[in-house]
């Protein structure tokens, strides 16, 4: 976990110039723990990112494992917002969820009792390398306006229109913004830039609009619709829908299309490309359990399924490498799987607040 730790602060920190709290985060806000009582019902919320059709299949698999762990029947809660999953498991109305760093942080510090309980491992099947990426994307053939000499350039975003996901997304807000600020603030022009200054556009501001996707998909429509210029998402929110072209994975100056085919809101942009000026990774988002509405029993019933070889090797869980169709996550080693976490892995994305 170090290693993961150290992997991401130096790369947050420094990399994505280059490539262009406490271990209870209860300070602000707690509940008191006591027991959950048992009940017959588990509810299960998603981000707007994984609530859309085409992963409702995935959805009902996540169903069918927890009611055979737990004998109990389980509710899924889709969103079209961030804060209404992060609202949900904080306050009870929902038992698990699947959150970005950022919104299971932002859910702890309402109640300290909403703790991680897993998350997907890296390729080598540990935390060690947990992580996925965040882009910064224009479209093909308008990359050239963002190069200083072979280089991406950030200062070159000066003016534009830009999209994230949602200021409660880690890697569609938080960790671009951090890594704006950073680079703009060393200018004199910008030397007292902060986040609330990247909410809005104007003649004042850094970019002359500022929209929000709400959802990864969201932001990259908005990117290639041509609402944005500019757009931050993340790899794994969108590779149900495009396809490498051409350059390395998950590197600068790589060009992703759309797929034919592609499942909404992606459906009337097939073929559309786009390509990388930035890219950041990411700490994995995390399954978060609330403990006072989710008995112990069941949150060690929930680990030990989540973990097992069953669900490493479910396909509709894990999509194969090679394999076809949508899925939440899919594998790239075949080492993937789901690993326990603790609540002080995700600290380095609370030490990008102070």
């Amino acid at each position: 976990m170090k290693k993961a730790l150290s992997i991401v602060l130096t790369f947050v920190l420094i990399t994505v110039l280059a490539a262009c709290g406490s271990n209870n985060s209860a300070e602000n806000g707690s509940s008191s723990s006591k027991p959950a009582k048992s009940k017959d019902t588990i509810t299960m919320v998603w981000y707007p990112n994984e609530s859309g059709a085409e992963l409702k299949d995935a959805r009902d698999e996540f169903s069918k494992i927890i009611e055979e762990a737990t004998g109990k029947k389980v509710e899924h809660q889709t969103t079209t917002d961030y804060i209404i999953a992060i609202e949900a498991i904080a306050n009870g109305n929902a038992d698990i969820g699947y959150m970005g760093a950022q919104g299971y942080i932002d859910a702890n510090a309402k109640n300290d009792q909403v703790q991680s309980l897993f998350v997907q491992s890296g390729e080598s099947g540990t935390l060690d390398d947990a992580v996925y990426y965040s882009w910064l994307a224009v479209n093909k053939g308008e990359e050239s306006e963002y190069m200083n000499g072979s280089d991406f350039a950030l200062d070159k975003m000066e003016g534009k229109k830009f999209s994230f996901v949602s200021n409660s997304s880690t890697s569609g807000f938080k960790v671009p913004s951090a890594g704006i600020i950073s680079y703009f603030s060393k200018m004199d022009k910008y030397k007292t830039l902060t986040t609330e200054d990247l909410l809005q556009g104007g003649d004042d501001k850094l970019f002359s609009e500022v929209l929000f996707g709400g959802s990864h998909q969201g932001a990259a429509v908005n990117l290639l619709s041509g609402k944005a210029d500019i757009a931050a998402f993340c790899d794994t929110c969108v590779e149900n829908y495009v396809e490498l072209v051409s350059g390395d994975a998950n590197k600068p100056g790589a060009v992703y299309k759309v797929k034919e085919g592609a499942e909404e809101p992606f459906n009337t942009l097939a073929n559309k490309e786009f390509t990388l000026i930035s890219v950041t990774p990411v700490l994995n988002q995390p399954f978060a359990v609330n403990k006072n509405t989710l008995s112990e029993e069941d949150q060690q019933k929930l680990l030990e399924i989540f973990t097992s070889d069953a669900v490493t090797n479910n396909e509709k869980i894990f999509l194969p490498k090679d394999g076809e169709g949508t899925s939440i996550f899919k594998k790239k080693s075949g080492k993937e799987k789901f690993v326990p976490v603790d609540d002080a892995f995700f600290n380095p994305v609370r030490e990008m607040a102070k």
